[in-house]
């Protein structure tokens, strides 16, 4: 599996633990992690707890015209380092209510239908991202799969 890590990601996840991963570097329209052929269908955006707190606070109108963008792509997910727990007990450097940011992170996965999945560490952010984009290649080449088999049996 070929990804594309954007050439602008901080912290770019280096997939040691995953054998199938060729990384390369690139430009995403969307995202910090992609599929290489398919980076305008899907991808993943990164997301420390800080810097989630800082996209639902102070760039709030800057991430929602982002996340809008990103809806028009079949699928895309943020994962965040951070866990829920950290985020509605407030436990980051911030003005932000916790009240304010769960809100606001309900209000893009309920109105926006973008998933934002907490992974409580790196590692496991990186498993996620890994294993998102996989599925999402998984299902795009069994539908390509059924394609073919009915175009050949016409």
């Amino acid at each position: 599996m070929k990804l594309i890590v954007d050439s602008r990601e901080q912290k770019p996840y280096g997939f040691e633990d995953f054998p199938d991963v060729e990384l390369v570097k690139g430009t995403l329209p969307q995202g910090d992690y992609s599929i290489h052929g398919l980076e305008n269908i899907v991808a993943v955006e990164r997301k420390s707890l800080s810097d989630l707190v800082m996209c639902l606070g102070r760039d709030r109108d800057r991430f929602i015209r982002e996340m809008l963008r990103a809806r028009g792509m079949e699928s895309f997910s943020i994962v965040c380092e951070g866990t829920w727990s950290a985020l509605s007990k407030g436990q980051y450097k911030s003005r932000l209510s916790p009240q304010s940011a769960t809100a606001t992170v309900c209000a893009i996965m309920a109105r926006l239908k973008i998933p934002i999945v907490f992974c409580g560490s790196r590692k496991e952010a990186e498993s996620v991202t890994h294993n998102l984009l996989r599925q999402y290649l998984r299902g795009a080449m069994r539908k390509a799969e059924v394609i073919q088999a009915a175009v050949s049996e016409a």
